[in-house]
């Protein structure tokens, strides 16, 4: 198949490297291009993943490129169809992602400069954390339309959700169908009238109780593999979510994902960035995808809007 376009992946830690990996192996694209802030980082996991290229047999072309503070090396990026943030420093046990907030912004806010300087077309996937709050400053940072900057969020909790239901019930993952709205935190809004197994409903599968557990594992997902790991954060699922994000965008394919999106009166709510349901194509979000809710579900998510739009002005000043 002919590869084609421009992926962009920044940081080159476990999350980025897998991402760009990820992407890499899709075949799609001409050329990712990796970089890092550590002189040589990114260079060097390029080289490796291109040596793998003839095992896996991809033709994409793996570039690794040291950036500085000063914009030094973005000049790599130039072109990108698509650009996605995984810069910043990751949670490590006891840390809410709200604890990284000052420090992320201002790494995240350097990033976005730099590609509007040089990807002044791309659609840009944030995964920096705290997730809803990078998103919004990344739009502010870029001055991009907002359907061109969107954040994983939803992607990922909702493939947490789906596990943990598979395992609960012993059934495969292929059987499992749920939903997650809301925040990528606290205000995470799993959607139990949305999740099905072979067909049926959860509630006919589970009690109330057993429901609850699973929605309070899936919001609390992230915090249950740092505190095993002790010295990082997910990647794994991470780096899948937002891969199959950038995938539908360069394939223009119109999949319907949970992600973080600009909602401008849908669910009744305005004027925020919050993880619901959107239809991915090559210019970002090409409209919001809206579902029904039941009551307590919908008022999860009007909370939750809340929540995330008091963070969200917060960060213009950082």
């Amino acid at each position: 198949m002919a590869q084609a376009g421009k992926v962009t992946v920044v940081g080159a830690g476990f999350y980025g490297s897998t991402t760009a990996m990820r992407l890499a192996e899709y075949d799609i694209f001409a050329e990712v291009v990796l970089t890092d802030i550590v002189e040589g980082k990114a260079e060097g996991l390029a080289l490796d993943m291109n040596q793998s290229r003839p095992v896996e047999g991809f033709e994409t072309k793996v570039t690794g490129v040291t950036t500085g503070t000063d914009g030094s090396g973005y000049e790599a990026i130039a072109g990108s169809d698509i650009v996605v943030i995984t810069a910043g420093l990751p949670r490590k046990p006891g840390m809410s992602r709200m604890d990284l907030i000052e420090v992320n912004a201002g790494i995240v806010r350097g990033v976005a400069e730099n590609v509007a300087r040089y990807a002044p077309d791309a659609v840009v996937i944030v995964v920096s954390n705290p997730l809803d709050e990078m998103t919004a400053l990344t739009q502010l940072a870029t001055g991009f339309p907002h359907h061109r900057v969107l954040g994983q969020a939803g992607m990922l909790d909702t493939a947490r959700f789906s596990h943990f239901v598979a395992e609960k019930l012993g059934k495969p993952i292929a059987s499992v169908e749920t939903l997650t709205l809301g925040s990528h935190g606290d205000t995470m809004v799993p959607v139990p009238s949305r999740c099905t197994v072979d067909g049926a409903p959860l509630s006919e599968l589970l009690t109330d109780a057993e429901v609850e557990e699973l929605v309070v594992r899936t919001r609390n997902g992230g915090a249950e593999v740092v505190a095993l790991l002790k010295t990082g954060s997910a990647y794994y699922a991470p780096s899948a979510a937002a891969a199959r994000m950038a995938k539908a965008v360069a394939e223009d394919s119109g999949a319907v994902m949970p992600v973080c999106a600009w909602v401008d009166g849908e669910y009744g709510i305005s004027g925020v960035y919050l993880g619901v349901e959107a239809e991915i194509g090559r210019e970002g979000v090409r409209r919001i995808v809206t579902t029904d809710l039941t009551e307590s579900e919908a008022a999860a998510l009007a909370e939750a809007a809340e929540a995330v739009r008091a963070k969200q002005a917060d960060v213009q000043n950082l």
